[in-house]
């Protein structure tokens, strides 16, 4: 019941990380926020971890380079390219080509057989999503103009690289050992790198406000614990590139939360991307890997 549950769920907790990002990022820089969060997090995880089965030092090692991948480098690249001034559409844009890369690279890295229809289906999802986004990326930035700094192009690049990597490493190395135990050693390898970047590119202040405690609490305990545990069991029980699909909703579902929850204006053209993204996700999750 809950593997049948957990993409929907995925989705719908996934779809909150951008905004929880956002606010934290207002009251601390990057990788500072994920040092924070990240170490919040193994707090939790540690009581859990010790009393499961404990991976072997391959795996324990192999989970810490996804780690480094999945958290920190694709949400500081996130984090980073937002506090530089990139918007959220054009963000959720570039992240949202991840089920066409990891589609490219899967065949090559893991020998998953990516069928036309499949490549129909990611078309057809990237299409919508551009739909979805197009509107509020032309209203943010008019005339083609942005305050963007020029590290930001970058730095999305750089997320968009991390979390496909890492999700195609989960894929090929995390998939023997109790998931309770490798996701704790995860956070070990994503705090590592998060630690390091703060240290050598940031001042390491914190504005200790009320939203970055409560936006915080958020992302350690939905976020870190119960979406990224949906994911390891989505990418443990299915060929990546179909898992990797799931991302193409996000940008939809959260344009849907942001018009229930703040009255954002949903048009015609972004209703009709939601109904192209959903079929196309659909259309993906109905294959079987062959």
């Amino acid at each position: 019941m809950l593997l049948r549950l957990a993409p929907m769920l995925f989705v719908l907790l996934w779809s909150t990380g951008f905004i929880g990002s956002k606010v934290i990022g207002e009251h601390a820089e990057p990788f500072t926020a994920l040092s924070i969060r990240f170490g919040l997090v193994l707090l939790v995880l540690a009581p859990i971890a010790y009393f499961v089965p404990s991976p072997s030092r391959l795996a324990a090692r192999d989970a810490g380079i996804a780690g480094a991948l999945i958290h920190a480098l694709y949400i500081g690249g996130v984090m980073w390219a937002l506090r530089d001034g990139m918007p959220t559409g054009i963000v959720a844009m570039v992240v949202c080509l991840q089920p066409v890369l990891t589609a490219l690279l899967a065949g090559p890295l893991l020998g998953e057989t990516v069928s036309l229809r499949h490549w129909g289906g990611l078309t057809l999802g990237l299409a919508g999503v551009a739909l979805v986004v197009g509107p509020k990326m032309a209203a943010t930035v008019p005339h083609g103009t942005t305050d963007m700094s020029p590290w930001a192009v970058p730095a999305a690049a750089l997320g968009l690289s991390a979390i496909t990597l890492g999700t195609l490493w989960q894929k090929a190395r995390g998939q023997s050992g109790d998931l309770r135990a490798l996701a704790f050693w995860q956070y070990v390898g994503a705090l590592a790198l998060s630690l390091a970047m703060a240290l050598t590119f940031e001042t390491m202040h914190v504005a200790w406000t009320t939203e970055f405690v409560l936006g915080m609490a958020w992302l350690v305990l939905v976020l870190s614990i119960g979406a990224i545990g949906l994911l390891l069991m989505l990418i443990r029980a299915s060929a990546v590139s179909r898992v990797t699909s799931l991302f193409y909703l996000v940008p939809a579902v959260t344009a849907l939360m942001a018009w229930a929850m703040f009255g954002e204006r949903l048009g015609a053209v972004q209703l009709f991307g939601i109904a192209l993204v959903m079929i196309a996700v659909l259309l993906i999750g109905s294959l079987r890997r062959t």
